[in-house]
């Protein structure tokens, strides 16, 4: 464990150091592996990838000048591990007397062109949520 600290360390740094000096829409890419002065980046798809294509020669650049032996880098098109959970769809849920009021409201409206839409929308909604009991 203690041969590997010395690499992870390094790795850590190089990572946060590309991280500064590219835009924040690179966050997704990471540093792989770093060998013999090629670093190589992995991008999650492949539209990522040709952004982060030409930024390249100004990232050389720029860790060229913090003291990093870059000659070349490379970019491998790598699915994240760190997918994304979606967030759960929230389910509302109108207690039995909230049912009850659209209901009377629905009702109560008056006959006209512009809230015959509206009477519809309350109705199903009244239908939906009269079912989930």
């Amino acid at each position: 464990m203690a041969a590997l600290l010395p690499a992870v360390t390094r790795m850590a740094t190089l990572q946060k150091q590309c991280a500064a000096e590219l835009p924040s829409m690179f966050s997704a890419c990471e540093v792989l592996q770093f060998e013999d002065g090629q670093l190589v980046l992995s991008a999650p798809n492949a539209a990522l990838a040709t952004k982060l294509k030409q930024q390249l020669p100004r990232l050389q650049s720029q860790l060229q000048s913090v003291n990093w032996q870059i000659n070349a880098i490379r970019i491998k098109v790598q699915v994240s591990q760190h997918l994304n959970k979606p967030a759960p769809v929230k389910q509302l849920h109108f207690p039995s007397k909230a049912v009850s009021a659209f209901s009377s409201l629905m009702n109560e409206l008056g006959q006209s062109s512009g809230n015959d839409a509206l009477k519809n929308a309350i109705a199903a909604m009244v239908q939906r949520y009269s079912e989930k009991k």
